[in-house]
């Protein structure tokens, strides 16, 4: 198939992330100073099973950031003509998911509609019944099969996930290890329960998906899972690339006003107290609305609908960026303040050494362990954050699939009788596990770069 590579903003910030965590692993991996605290981290249970699910989350995203635009028939003699739909690997990788859409709402598991509709039947009269899904068990002839058919698919789906599970962990057990590393310790126990455990749900999920909407379908026919997966970059993107403009921001600010003090404290304090007093949903609300006016107003400048979109995504991370970075602002500067007066800090300055030296080579390195246990621990907040942003209608274009805007469309089907109740619980569900798989990883970051924990 012939395609064209779309490279959009949010792409490259991403790529742009990756390259410096790369960047930052290579320098820890050959500092034992720096590489002490993360041993630690390997070396808990909660941290190792959290980070595996949210290697889940990334590999999703991560795939869904790979977007390309696929080529159209060839018509007459015009050349290649690209589709104006961006499409992503991911959604190549679950086109069953992404094609098998229906007519309107039906529940998890269902062959047939949620609501009943009228139909001429073979004899000519008029019926109200519920309508047989298109693709959700259309292989089924009756629905007394239906359960026998899920436990039979679930099992093999399972059975087929669990000895991949058991061949990633023998593969990986036996790749060279360091010298006076046991195999126990390699592979502990908890480690093969939590990834046998985890590759037997994906398996059974995965066999599901391919004939049955394992979590429904939304107002317009679309898999739900699909939107849920989909949800998962969006977040992300909002928890990461918001990071790019909340460091810079937060670390030379605060450096600042704590290493030089007088006027540039005061005038730095001035700046982020008057900040944290404007309610945050206002200004963010107001920028959004004067951004969106401005994409109104400016068609041409996007060939397709997702690069409008991805542009008010960025667009957010900015305004969310340049919102929230006081709180990491007065952590680093009430730092800088105690070590300012550090003997080792004054014997340099004793010594004539610059400013700007003494800023990174002994000030900088030792806020690190704030600013890495401050932004791991934001980033559950920010996730939620977009969603109650795209809640309220501030938050990511209406377009993009979103936690936020799976909430908001679900909200006007909640009163209703029967309830639909599925759009709501998978983005409760999904946004949950994200979050309480951070917040678990970022305990267990914080206890490892805590100078006053116990060290073993």
């Amino acid at each position: 198939m012939s395609f064209m590579p779309v490279m959009l903003w949010s792409d490259a910030l991403v790529f742009l992330i990756i390259a410096v965590l790369l960047a930052s692993a290579f320098v820890i991996r050959r500092r034992a100073h720096l590489l002490l605290p993360w041993r630690r981290v390997a070396n808990s249970r909660m941290a190792m099973v959290s980070l595996l699910i949210l290697s889940l989350f990334v590999l999703v995203g991560w795939l869904d950031t790979l977007h390309f635009r696929a080529a159209l028939p060839a018509q007459n003699s015009l050349g290649k003509v690209y589709s104006t739909e961006v499409l992503s690997v991911f959604d190549v990788l679950v086109t069953p998911l992404r094609t098998h859409t229906e007519k309107t709402y039906s529940a998890p598991f269902a062959l047939t509609l949620f609501a009943k509709e009228s139909f001429t039947d073979a004899e000519g009269q008029v019926r109200r019944d519920y309508p047989r899904l298109q693709f959700g068990g259309a292989h089924l002839s009756d629905e007394a099969q239906r359960g026998r058919d899920v436990l039979q698919r679930a099992s093999l789906g399972g059975l087929a996930g669990l000895l991949i599970g058991i061949l990633a962990c023998v593969a990986w057990a036996y790749l060279p290890r360091r010298s006076g590393q046991s195999l126990a310790q390699r592979c502990p126990i908890y480690a093969l329960v939590s990834v046998l455990l985890t590759t037997t749900l994906l398996g059974a999920v995965c066999n599901l998906a391919t004939v049955y909407h394992v979590l429904g379908t939304d107002k317009v026919g679309i898999d739900v899972l699909y939107l849920s997966l989909k949800s998962i970059r969006t977040g992300l993107i909002i928890g990461t690339v918001t990071t790019l403009v909340t460091l810079p921001l937060a670390l030379f600010l605060g450096v600042a006003a704590g290493y030089f003090r007088g006027w540039v404290d005061d005038v730095i304090q001035y700046v982020y107290t008057v900040l944290s007093s404007i309610p945050s949903v206002l200004l963010i609300a107001a920028a959004v609305l004067m951004m969106q006016v401005t994409i109104d107003t400016h068609p041409h400048w996007f060939a397709t609908s997702a690069s409008r979109a991805d542009l008010r995504l960025v667009f957010l991370c900015l305004i969310l960026g340049m919102t929230s970075w006081t709180g990491l602002c007065r952590l680093l500067r009430g730092e800088t303040l105690k070590l300012r007066e550090m003997e080792y800090i004054q014997a340099a300055q004793a010594f004539g050494v610059s400013d700007l030296r003494i800023l990174s080579r002994h000030i900088i390195p030792n806020v690190m362990h704030i600013i890495l246990i401050a932004v791991v621990m934001d980033f559950s907040g920010l996730v939620l954050a977009e969603a109650v942003l795209s809640y309220v209608g501030v938050g990511v274009d209406p377009s993009m699939i979103s936690f936020g805007t799976m909430i908001n469309g679900a909200r006007q089907e909640m009163g209703r009788e029967p309830m639909v109740w599925w759009s709501l619980a998978a983005a409760f569900w999904f946004m949950l596990v994200l979050v309480l798989a951070a917040n678990l990883f970022a305990d267990a970051v914080r206890d490892a770069f805590d100078p006053r924990m116990n060290r073993t």
